[in-house]
């Protein structure tokens, strides 16, 4: 039997997550072949169902569910961890209207929370997320939409937060912001799917019991991240949420795409989020 194909981001929460899964210490759990891309590219794939689990946004999701069901462990959802807006000057929010501004990927969640919170934003500049900053420090564009490990270092460029997408969405909703999950395709089957939810769970477990095991593959891609903010990646990320969503989790993820689809950034989809 071939391996099947998971895709995560090398960034420190998803290496976290499924290094149990791809390094075989998860009894029961069937071989992986790991595909490592940065988000935009990862939804990309999914989106040709060409994986057959992999990290997505949620964004992303609301196009293909479809073809995908949502698992209940290993995704990113939390408080305090949203998306900032930041500027090489300062601007009050009502002002991005008129602005340049760069996203992380026209499918990913920080770029909904920005069509919901800024409807009238017509100028938008898709950038790796790695290359914001220095945009925005450049002046190519007039503002940038940060994720990742950059909402820790963006002072460093001499650059100015506008707004936190992730604090708006908690005050307007009362709901933890929802970032990003793990899919399955439907046609591995409900007993399958079951099953690799029940592993994703017990890989988030093993990497939280066994920390000293994880850290060296965490390391080996986290592009010479400073290993404090490596570990503030993790701690800001990874929570009780990554392990199951429960009734607030899902009534978030809900809430996100009942107001995309309200909005008409997503199609409407009959199909559930998750397996009942």
């Amino acid at each position: 039997m071939n391996p099947l194909t998971l895709g995560y981001s090398p960034c420190p929460n998803d290496t976290f997550i499924f290094y149990g899964l791809v390094h075989g210490r998860i009894p029961g759990a069937p071989e992986f072949e790991e595909v490592l891309e940065d988000i935009e590219t990862l939804n990309r794939l999914a989106m040709d169902a060409k994986l057959d689990m992999t990290k997505i946004s949620f964004h992303a999701f609301a196009h293909m569910r479809a073809n995908y069901c949502m698992l209940r462990s290993g995704g990113a959802l939390g408080r305090g961890c949203g998306p900032l807006v930041i500027a090489r000057e300062p601007l009050d929010a009502t002002d991005l209207a008129s602005k340049r501004v760069a996203i992380p990927g026209e499918l990913t969640t920080a770029a909904l929370l920005l069509r919901l919170h800024s409807p009238g934003l017509s100028d938008l500049v898709v950038l790796p997320f790695h290359e914001i900053m220095a945009a925005t420090q450049s002046g190519n564009v007039d503002a940038g939409v940060i994720i990742h490990e950059s909402r820790f270092t963006y002072p460093d460029y001499g650059l100015h937060k506008i707004v936190d997408l992730g604090e708006w969405w908690e005050a307007s909703t009362g709901h933890p912001i929802p970032l990003g999950g793990i899919l399955m395709r439907h046609d591995h089957g409900e007993d399958q799917i079951r099953r690799l939810d029940a592993a994703l769970r017990a890989s988030v477990e093993f990497a939280y019991a066994n920390p000293d095991e994880v850290k060296p593959y965490i390391r080996a891609h986290a592009q010479e991240m400073d290993e404090a903010v490596m570990q503030q990646h993790i701690d800001l990320y990874v929570n009780e949420y990554s392990i199951d969503y429960g009734p607030d989790g899902e009534a978030a993820i809900t809430d996100l795409l009942d107001r995309a689809e309200s909005a008409g950034i997503v199609p409407p989809s009959e199909h559930p989020i998750f397996l009942s």
